[in-house]
C-alpha cells in the first residue's frame, strides 16, 4: 500500500522499484525471511538507495497498515541522469553552471540552497545516492517549491560526476577554507560547477584533490565559518554577478 511519500508491503516495494519510482531509502525489518523477501531481496542486491536494517518497532511507527517487514519512502520528484543533465546543459543558451553537494545533510539546507539555485539559473544540481539529505516534505516547503522547477541528479559517488564534469571542460571549484583564494579570484563566467561540502566536514579530501580551484570567502568577523546555504548563496551570486 502507499500513503504520502511512504510504500508499505513487500509485493508494493517491489512493484515500486520494478516500475522505476525513486526511491529515498528502504527500511527493511532484521531478521526477515521467507520467499517473497528473497525476491525483494534479488531486486536489491545492487540497489542504489539507502537500506537500513531496523527492528519492527520502527516499522510499526512508519506504516499505518501491514507493512510486511518492509516501508519505503518515495522521492517526491524524479531523478535526472548525469547524461541527462549534460544533454540539458548543452541545449541551453545560458554558460552552464553546476551545483555538486558533498554529504549535505540537512534537509533545510538542502531545501534552502535548491531555492537560491533556482533563483540564480543553475543548470542542475547533484547529489550522492548515499549519505545525502533526502527529499521530503521539508526539502519542498525549505525550496519553496523550487525542488520541481530544477533537474536533480543523483550518482553513485561526487568524485565521479567531478571527473564527468571535467571531460566536457566544465571548471570544477570547491568551496573550502584550506586555501588562499577567495572566489572573487577565479574567473566564474565559463562552464562551472561549484561543490559545497558536508555541514561539519566540508568537502572531502578525496574530491579537493580532483577539483581545478579551491576558493573560499573572505571571513572579516570573529566566527569562521558560515552556513553551508549562506556560503552557497554568496558564491552563486558572485557567478551571476561575474555573468550579467
Amino acid at each position: 500500500m502507499e500513503t504520502e511519500n511512504r510504500i508499505y508491503g513487500i509485493r508494493a516495494v517491489i512493484e515500486a522499484i520494478e516500475s522505476g519510482k525513486s526511491i529515498e531509502k528502504l527500511f527493511v525489518q532484521k531478521g526477515l525471511s521467507g520467499s517473497l523477501f528473497q525476491e525483494l531481496n534479488r531486486h536489491i542486491k545492487n540497489a542504489s538507495f539507502n537500506i537500513s536494517y531496523v527492528p519492527v518497532e520502527k516499522l510499526n511507527k512508519l506504516s499505518k497498515g501491514n507493512h510486511q517487514g518492509v516501508v519505503a519512502t518515495i522521492s517526491p520528484v524524479s531523478y535526472v541522469s548525469l547524461d541527462e543533465l549534460m544533454e540539458i546543459s548543452q541545449q541551453s543558451t545560458t554558460t552552464p553552471l553546476f551545483l555538486l553537494l558533498d554529504g549535505l545533510t540537512d534537509v533545510r539546507n538542502f531545501g534552502a540552497i535548491i531555492r537560491t539555485a533556482e533563483c540564480c539559473g543553475v543548470t542542475g544540481i547533484i547529489i550522492p545516492e548515499k549519505g545525502a539529505a533526502p527529499i521530503n516534505a521539508d526539502t519542498v516547503k525549505t525550496s519553496a517549491g523550487a525542488v520541481f522547477k530544477i533537474p536533480i541528479c543523483r550518482v553513485n559517488h561526487i568524485l565521479d560526476a567531478v571527473y564527468h564534469l571535467q571531460t566536457y571542460d566544465v571548471k570544477l571549484i570547491a568551496a573550502t577554507e584550506k586555501t588562499d583564494d577567495t572566489i572573487y579570484d577565479i574567473q566564474l563566467d565559463q562552464p562551472v560547477g561549484i561543490i559545497m561540502g558536508n555541514e561539519a566536514k566540508g568537502v572531502s579530501n578525496s574530491i579537493l584533490k580532483a577539483v581545478d580551484y579551491k576558493a573560499k570567502l573572505p571571513m572579516l568577523g570573529s566566527i569562521a565559518s558560515l552556513n553551508v546555504s549562506v556560503a552557497c548563496g554568496a558564491i552563486l551570486y558572485e557567478v551571476v554577478r561575474q555573468r550579467l
